[in-house]
């Protein structure tokens, strides 16, 4: 399990991402189970989303409310924001990029693969942060696949470089045709107004879920938080 702290105005903004060894948070997981997952990582209401690889993002804090519970059916986005500590936003991936952009009242977490990428899945979250008064902070990417295991046709590729340029192209450990998914994602951070992203771990290390490179069916979590202070 990593943890990130990143103070902002008169709040701190908690990032967890998890590892194979905290255990699968896919939404299939038995509910108890699950339940006592999340409460190793935090103890705020957590929001999951039910992720559709599309370019919805979703207002934690309107869905909570003064209730502070979570609805039962979790909503058909692929990102959440929220400026208060009402819950928890969260994304789960197994190769997919998990984007999480703080601002300085607010913070969003981000489904990233390269479909909602190119589709300005994380250009709509920095568009709600910064609806919401939010300035750009910082940017935090969790584990992801990386190019020396994501091969990827050069067709496939041709609608990404024209919307990402050549930078995105990369080699596979094989030296096949790869896409740089880290490299799409800072290129889209830094469009919209927010610091490019480090590099993160590649998930085919067997520290973490892959669907790619094993088949995996689990998912990390990738969770922010604000604590006011």
């Amino acid at each position: 399990m990593e943890r990130h702290r990143v103070d902002i105005d008169r709040a701190v903004v908690h990032i967890v991402t998890t590892e194979r060894s905290d255990g699968s948070f896919a939404l299939d997981v038995e509910p108890m189970l699950l339940d006592d997952r999340r409460s190793t990582i935090c103890d705020e209401p957590w929001l999951p989303l039910r992720q559709v690889h599309g370019t919805t993002i979703v207002d934690a804090g309107r869905l909570v409310g003064q209730s502070r519970s979570v609805a039962a059916v979790p909503p058909l986005a692929d990102g959440a924001v929220t400026f208060d500590d009402a819950c928890a936003v969260s994304v789960l991936t197994a190769d997919c990029a998990p984007v999480v952009l703080i601002g300085s009242n607010g913070v969003a977490v981000v489904h990233a693969g390269w479909r909602g990428a190119a589709d300005g899945v994380i250009g709509a979250a920095a568009r709600q942060l910064t609806a919401g008064g939010a300035r750009p902070v910082a940017s935090v990417l969790g584990p992801c696949i990386q190019p020396r295991a994501y091969e990827f046709g050069a067709e496939d590729l041709k609608p990404i470089v024209a919307e990402f340029g050549d930078a995105v192209v990369s080699r596979t450990a094989s030296g096949a045709d790869a896409l740089d998914l880290t490299r799409v994602v800072q290129i889209a951070c830094e469009r919209a107004g927010w610091p490019q992203p480090e590099r993160p771990q590649c998930t085919s290390d067997r520290r973490f879920f892959s669907h790619r490179s094993r088949g995996d069916v689990g998912r990390q979590a990738t969770v922010a938080w604000i604590e006011m202070q």
